[in-house]
């Protein structure tokens, strides 16, 4: 199984304006077209996608660790608007003109708020959604529901439940053993699982509070109106994903929220298909920046 997790092609760490250092990986060709990769929850730069056919593409891949996360140092209190004047002075910084960015999973809102902001030129998110919008009240896990509930009723209570929960082992034990069988196979294959441990282990370094952040803001309301949303959006979901914590629906409220929404349900696929069907999704991508 070739799921393009080749090693970062670059590392290195931008100083931010308050002299905090951001944490980025890049693949691919310097001159080619910027894709930011916004990594789902509990892990790092290191792990990237498409690997194996970024510099066939032309794509310059570039993963950025979450303030508290790998080789970015944290932010407490950071919030999405953060995240995107973050975002904004690493792309001055690297030179990345006409951004296309990519949400996964916990990734999601991050991603978003890029193209809400008007920073992204198109955007892809790949197995997310706003967990705690209103449609999906009713609809949620009963222990997604918990969460999002408890985020709403005491924020600063919840970030502190996270951390005491926040580990490799657990979020290994979710994110692998208990997976559906269709992506459980990508995920103990066993180059993607060393990748995947050692992403883990990254952006556990300096503790669980990254993490933790992470997942109030993944929790929350969204703090932009979707509906507002102009760039090119492809939303991209496996027809197997059987995760409480991606969409409960596939995308198909996400899609009507956004008007420049395009849905992809890939029936034989799971919520690794960022993985297993990256260079589809990239294609994607690059197609509705060169449109814009």
């Amino acid at each position: 199984m070739n799921v393009g997790i080749n090693d970062p092609a670059r590392l290195g760490q931008t100083t931010l304006p308050d002299g905090r250092r951001l944490g980025w990986a890049e693949w691919g060709p310097t001159e080619g077209v910027p894709v930011l990769l916004c990594p789902g929850a509990a892990t790092s730069r290191w792990l990237g996608f498409g690997t194996d056919a970024v510099d066939r593409l032309g794509v310059r891949l570039v993963s950025v660790d979450r303030p508290g996360l790998g080789a970015s140092d944290p932010a407490p209190g950071r919030t999405l608007d953060d995240w995107v004047a973050d975002v904004r002075h690493l792309a001055a910084e690297r030179g990345l003109t006409g951004l296309g960015v990519v949400g996964m999973s916990a990734g999601t809102p991050f991603a978003m708020a890029c193209a809400a902001a008007g920073l992204a030129r198109a955007a892809a998110v790949v197995s997310g959604d706003e967990l705690a919008a209103p449609a999906f009240a009713g609809t949620l896990a009963p222990e997604v529901r918990d969460l999002v509930a408890a985020v709403a009723a005491d924020p600063d209570g919840a970030e502190r439940m996270f951390a005491d929960f926040g580990s490799v082992e657990t979020l290994w034990e979710i994110s692998v053993n208990q997976s559906a069988e269709t992506d459980a196979a990508v995920y103990r294959e066993p180059a993607f699982a060393d990748a995947l441990r050692r992403a883990m282990t990254e952006a556990f370094a300096q503790g669980p509070a990254g993490y933790a952040r992470d997942t109030v803001l993944v929790m929350a309301r969204w703090p932009f109106d979707p509906s507002r949303i102009a760039v090119p959006v492809d939303l991209w979901y496996g027809g197997r994903d059987t995760s409480p914590v991606h969409s409960p629906d596939l995308g198909a409220t996400l899609a009507s929220r956004i008007p420049t929404a395009r849905r992809h349900v890939v029936a034989e696929a799971g919520g690794s298909l960022l993985w297993t069907h990256a260079e589809e999704i990239l294609r994607s991508l690059l197609n509705n920046l060169a449109r814009g």
